[in-house]
């Protein structure tokens, strides 16, 4: 079985910092594409931000500069610095990653449960 599990999310005042962390644990044979996604109340998930095994993260306009997402592929584990923060980026957190668990197997799309964030004025 292959688990994500997030960390690091929380309250904070506008203008503040937060760092999200993503680890992937469990029968891991490789993984391809790894990205943040949040859901605020009432809205559709959206993407935040996305990474490939040995590429460059691609961001969504509302929190280019803002945002920062890194990868150890070492550690199966991704980040996501959250720098400047407004209350629009109120919302659930939650990491993807398309896992292979076997060299003969598919990628499948593995979801972690999400972690709050929220930003006051």
């Amino acid at each position: 079985q292959v688990q994500l599990v997030e960390s690091g999310g929380g309250l904070v005042q506008a203008g503040g910092s937060l760092r999200l962390s993503c680890a992937a644990s469990g029968s891991i044979f490789s993984i391809n594409t790894m990205g943040w996604y949040r859901q605020a109340p009432g809205k559709q998930r959206e993407l935040v931000a996305h990474v490939t095994s040995g590429g460059f993260p691609n961001y969504a306009d509302s929190v280019k500069g803002r945002f920062t997402l890194s990868r150890d592929n070492a550690k199966n584990t991704m980040y996501l610095q959250m720098n400047n923060l407004k209350p629009e980026d109120t919302a659930v957190y939650y990491c993807k990653a398309d896992i292979r668990t076997h060299w003969a197997q598919p990628l499948y799309d593995y979801w972690g449960q999400g972690t709050q964030v929220t930003v006051s004025s």
